[in-house]
């Protein structure tokens, strides 16, 4: 399934981050929200160079996890790539 687009839209026009955060709040549950940000932390470590297996330890994960943003970071043309190459 693709993200809805007016959802996309929607983010994309809340420049407040309290009220993303509150949105987010509001439309997620904290499962949700927790894989998320999970997910967000280990493509940022692969970034830096640990090991998945250093991660798996660090989360308390299973390398499958780890392996699916490794694949991200590897993919051509990744934005997630692009973005934590313009954050260094």
């Amino acid at each position: 399934m693709r993200i809805d687009q007016e959802l996309l839209e929607v983010i994309l026009s809340i420049k407040d981050k309290d009220e993303l955060n509150s949105f987010f709040e509001e439309i997620f549950t904290q499962a949700e929200l927790s894989d998320l940000s999970l997910r967000w932390k280990l493509l940022k470590d692969l970034h830096a160079g640990m090991t998945q297996r250093k991660i798996a330890e660090k989360y308390g994960i299973s390398l499958c996890k780890i392996t699916r943003g490794s694949k991200v970071l590897k993919q051509n043309g990744s934005v997630a790539l692009k973005v934590l190459d313009s954050m260094n």
